[in-house]
This record gives C-alpha cells, structure tokens and sequence, in this order.
C-alpha cells in the first residue's frame, strides 16, 4: 500500500491548478506595468553598450553609484554579465542586480532562458523574498516581452525541484517575482504559453525521476493519464493481456522477466482535424540489461531509462495545456527489463506486431525491442502523417556526440530541417548522423533481423525505420542528456526533462508546414 498512498499524493499534485502548482515550487509570479513596495530585490535587464541607468525617481547620488559600480567592475551589458550592488544609495531594496543582455534583437531564446536560470540561482542563495524585474532599458517592446517570458521560463526551469519522496521536503522559502512591462497582457499571454510548457518539463522530469519499482509500466500510465485526462487528453492504457492480444510480442517480451509486466500507454490531443503526427517514446522503466547484466555504475541510473517515453507524455500535456491546434498522438511502451526463470534469454526470437520475427542478440539492446512495436502500433491505428520516435537508446551515440547534441536520423529532409529549427529554438541540439549505406548491418542468420550491429547508433535507427515503413520518420537518440549530477543551465541536478521542448516546438512547426 506504500506505493498507492505516494501515488495518489503526486497525482493530486499533479492535478492543482497552474497557479497552486507554482506555488509548490514555492515561486509565484506576478505581472504588472509598475513596481511595488517592499521589494528586496531589483533587477533590470541591460543591453550591451548601455551609457547610463536610470529610473523614474532615481536621484543623481544613484545613478552615479551605479555607474561607478558599472565601470568598476568593466559591466557594459555584454550577454549574461552579471553585476550586484549591495544597498544602493537612494533606493529602498537590499540589492540591485544588472543582468547584461547582449543586443536584444540577436539575444536567442535558450540564452534568455539560461540568463533567467542563472538568476533563480543566484537569488536561491540569498535571502531575497521579493524580486522585481525591468525590462524599460529595451528599446523595442516586442523584444522586451520576449525576453522578458524567456527569462522568466528559465527561473521556472531551474527552481523545480523533485523532493516529495522525502519525509522531510527541502527547506524552500518562499518568493514572489515581479514582472514589469508596459506591456502586462501580452507577457502574461507569453508567459503562459512557456508555463503550460514548463509544466510538461516537470511532469517528464518526475517521470524521468521516478524510481524502478515506484515508476513501474502500470504506475507510469496511470500517473500519466491522471496528469493528461483532465486537460482534454484522450488516453487509453492497453495491460499485459492486451498487449499480448493486440500482437505486441515484440514490447511483451521484455518484460517477460519482471512481476511488472509490460503496457502501452496512447496519449491523444486532437487539436485539430490534420492527419494526426505520431510521437513514441521508449518507456523501459528500469534496465537491467537483462542477462546481458549491466555493471554496478550505471544500473544505478536505469530509471531514467523511461525519459523518451516521460518526453512524449510531457509533450503531449504541454500542447493540451497550449491548446495548440495540431492533432498529436503519443504512443509510450512500457516495460520492465528484468531477470527470472521466465526472462528472454540473448539468442531469443521474438516477433512484432507487424509479423517481423527478431533475434535478440542482446537483452541489453531491450529499447528498439519495445519502440518497434510502438512505431508498429502508431502506423497501424492511427496512419499519422509522420512518426518521430524518442529514446535513451545507444552509448553509441554518447560517444559520438556526448550530452550536447541527440542524434537524429531520418531520410527526410524536411524533418532534419524542421527539428534541427526546434532544437535551435529550445537549445535542445540535435545533430543529424546517417542511416547508410550500412549493408547487412541487422541481417540475423535465424530471424528476419536482429537488435544489434555495428555502429551500433546506425544499427538502433535502421532497426526501428523497419518498422516505421513507408510513413516518414525521424528517430531520436538522447542518450546521456536524461539526467543530470549537479544543476547545470536550466536544469537542477536530477532527471532534465529533455526532448519536452524539442518535441512541443517541432510538433507545432510540423504542423504549420503542412
């Protein structure tokens, strides 16, 4: 019964409204075209190059100490400077803080959000309760609004925290941003927008976060449609039985070896009336290896194994809360990789949805194995204009390209381009890698393929476009972008939520495309 009474606490948390939610994260925002009083904190946001500042009521006395600060400390604005200066003379706060913003009209969105993350940073090693941010010293409004709700995605990204499994939750004082701009209805519109999709960061993160046998394919579902469901999300969650019915002998398997058998969890947002695009995420909710045992280091870590499959339910919650107008469906297999007397064993041959029979060369290659049913299941039901498939897959692709950039593969270039935009637009990279020619790279002597071959990047992603057929594709690979070990950008240390704004930006682009 633990499980069940720590589940339902989460959900409910889940199911508090936007402006409670932000209040257990212990930060609310406020949006207003003037300051207030009894403010701890002020910020101003400064472009480069910024001769003097000022504002309404500032005495002289102030302004000279400002630019004597400035100049003492060589601050001119330059992107992510940072100046504090400690009781100002005139001015009733504890701390100014100058926030260099770089030119406005070339400052890119992943840095505006980085420069806000920053700030969280810096005011949650203070004492400061209330934070009050201008934006005046930009010229152009439009500009000002932007970033202004970028910077403001960014105190979001980074003062999540994933602190309700403790008996005793982190000791988080409370704070309260101000945010001013002549402008109030279209920053609140904006910011709104980048909350609802904050709001499928942290669901993924929690997911990501979960532990193996808390974040289990049958909890994982049922957490996720408990979040999904009320924002007008249709879900449907197949069990054991009816994954076995519906032919998935592929995804089945590799939970074959675990008590927590394997789901598969269909995530749908009609937005619109489009054909619908199809997201799949690989949601292995804990890796063993199977009997290809992973080693003592990195199992530790095999919970975030399932972040594809939290990207694609974080994304779908983030349009839902958007109210995007695109017809999306995510599609998440879920499994368990496990070892008992009832496990696959590495020379098993296991066969799909769509008929294809596959040796499992390795129980360790387990997440192909239950996204080649997922793809199978997306193209077979819904015949969606386009599939993109999400996944921890390969160490192969670490080792390529490290935690800076997914790999991405497909043969459309219009996918390549449109993700490579998102990925741009997010500061979640992607970097595309070819599929071949790689003759033979999956042929098996026994089965119609295998799971493994070498590269073995190369090998994951022809392994899955089998699957998809003749429906465009794009797959992702995030290995090692799942989880971070100390706060880094954004992210507070802990599972990062990767792929959410990717996948919710590229959906939205895709669409307006077609």
């Amino acid at each position: 019964m633990l499980f069940v009474r720590r589940f339902a606490a989460l959900a409910a948390l889940l199911l508090l409204p936007l402006s409670l939610q932000a209040q257990y994260l212990n930060t609310t925002f406020h949006f207003a075209p003037q300051g207030m009083a009894g403010t701890d904190a002020l910020v101003m946001l400064v472009p480069a190059e910024s001769e003097q500042l000022q504002l309404s009521g500032w005495s002289q006395q102030t302004v000279a100490q400002i630019s004597r600060a400035m100049a003492a400390a060589e601050f001119d604005g330059a992107v992510r400077q940072r100046l504090e200066i400690m009781a100002p003379a005139g001015l009733d706060v504890d701390r100014l803080i100058l926030l260099g913003v770089g030119d406005p009209a070339s400052l890119q969105r992943p840095v505006a959000e980085e420069i806000g993350a920053a700030l969280s940073a810096h005011i949650n090693g203070s004492n400061a309760q209330v934070i009050e941010i201008h934006s005046e010293l930009i010229a152009d409004n439009a500009r000002a609004v932007d970033i202004m709700a970028s910077v403001a995605h960014g105190v979001d990204l980074r003062n999540y925290r994933f602190d309700q499994l403790k008996s005793e939750p982190d000791d988080r004082p409370s704070q309260t941003y101000h945010w001013v701009s002549a402008a109030t209805g279209d920053l609140q519109q904006r910011y709104n927008a980048l909350r609802a999709l904050a709001e499928g960061v942290f669901t993924a993160r929690e997911l990501t976060t979960l532990p193996g046998t808390d974040g289990n394919p049958a909890a994982f579902a049922e957490y996720a449609a408990n979040t999904l469901t009320p924002l007008g999300v249709d879900v449907t969650i197949l069990g054991p039985e009816e994954v076995l019915e519906a032919g998935l002998g592929s995804l089945y398997g590799v939970s074959k070896g675990s008590q927590h058998k394997a789901h598969l969890l269909i995530a749908h947002w009609r937005g619109s009336d489009d054909r619908p695009i199809a997201l799949v995420g690989k949601g292995n909710t804990f890796d063993t290896g199977g009997y290809d045992l992973k080693t003592t280091d990195s199992i530790l870590v095999m919970q975030t194994d399932k972040a594809g499959g939290a990207a694609v339910v974080g994304a779908v919650k983030a349009l839902a809360g958007q109210q995007a107008a695109v017809n999306v469906v995510g599609v998440v297999p879920l499994s368990q990789n496990s070892i008992s007397g009832e496990a696959m064993l590495p020379g098993d041959v296991l066969t799909a949805g769509d008929g294809t029979t596959i040796e499992v060369a390795s129980t360790d290659a387990e997440g192909r194995l239950i996204l080649a049913d997922g793809i199978y299941y997306a193209r077979d039901r819904y015949d969606p204009a386009v599939i993109v498939d999400i996944a921890t897959l390969t160490g192969a692709k670490s080792t390529a390209l490290g935690s800076e950039f997914s790999a991405i593969f497909s043969e459309h270039d219009d996918l390549i381009a449109t993700m490579t935009e998102a990925g741009n637009m997010t500061g979640e990279l992607v970097w595309r890698l070819p599929l071949g020619p790689y003759p033979g790279i999956i042929d098996s002597r026994i089965a119609d393929i295998r799971n493994t071959g070498s590269p073995g990047a190369q090998a994951g992603a022809v392994f899955l476009q089998h699957f998809a057929r003749d429906t465009p594709w794009l797959h992702i690979d995030m290995a090692g972008q799942a989880i971070v070990s100390s706060p880094s950008g954004v992210h507070p240390a802990g599972g990062t939520g990767h792929g959410v704004r990717l996948l919710t930006e590229w959906v939205k682009l895709y669409a307006g495309q077609q």
